[in-house]
């Protein structure tokens, strides 16, 4: 069921990112000062967020590499 809801989020983020209405049905409207763009810009974090929910972790597009390579053994020869 969580499952379920995360998908409907996701497509719900979807939709208003593409902005069907061509800006008339926005929470906040573009040209306000400073705030103008964060429903967009939470649209988008609840968008990556479902996706990695889903296992598709955009992190590594943006050049966060993962734990596995940052954890890497190193091996010291005493002799």
């Amino acid at each position: 069921m969580k499952s379920f809801f995360v998908l409907v989020a996701a497509i719900l983020s979807v939709i208003y990112l593409i902005n069907p209405g061509a800006g008339f049905i926005e929470f906040l409207p573009d040209n306000l000062p400073i705030v103008g763009n964060l429903d967009e810009a939470t649209a988008t974090a609840i968008l990556l967020a479902c996706a990695r929910y889903f296992g598709f972790d955009m992190a590594r597009f943006f050049g966060k590499k993962k734990e596995e390579d940052t954890q890497k053994e190193t091996v010291i020869d005493v002799d």
